[in-house]
């Protein structure tokens, strides 16, 4: 047994010669979601403490991002969300592709898949009221709609 522990011990250890990049992409204002949809600040405010860290290139790291394999874990998530969506690149999205990702973000606040409950359990402030998510939904909705009827796009049906 003890044994085992030290050999954990070690390779917890070893671990720690293996940080995460954490450099973020240059910021690109006139790209960002809250910028060109020139969003009002307290909704600006909300989805930056919601979604802003996995969402955008503007992510903090915690000092827990400093601890492996709890960064790879972070880093990892981060990575995939802005794949999903990146709201800092937003403006280089196709018009059809900028409102089916805020139809997905709806969808994903309305059935309480977003924030994730780990991520909100290190961040308190990303634990929204459900008015402040009425706030959030609404505004991707009426933005939503906004690029569809400027684009002659049809609306999404929800599943």
């Amino acid at each position: 047994m003890k044994k085992v522990l030290v050999i954990l011990l070690v390779a917890v250890v070893f671990m720690q010669f293996f940080p995460i990049d954490k450099n973020n992409p240059a910021p690109t204002p006139g790209m960002d979601f809250l910028t060109i949809k020139n969003t009002p600040e307290s909704t600006a405010k909300l989805i930056r403490n919601g979604c802003y860290d996995c969402h955008s290139n503007e992510s903090k790291y915690p000092w827990y991002s400093n601890v492996q394999p709890i960064a790879w874990f972070l880093k990892d998530h981060i990575d995939e969300g802005r794949k999903k969506l990146n709201f800092s690149t937003f403006a280089t999205y196709e018009p059809k592709r900028q409102a089916h990702k805020l139809f997905e973000a709806v969808e994903m606040i309305d059935k309480g898949e977003m924030p994730l409950d780990s991520y909100i359990l290190a961040h308190p402030e990303a634990r929204f009221t459900e008015a402040q998510k009425q706030e959030i939904t609404q505004y991707f909705k009426s933005t939503e709609k906004e690029i569809r009827l400027m684009n002659d796009l049809p609306a999404e049906i929800s599943k």
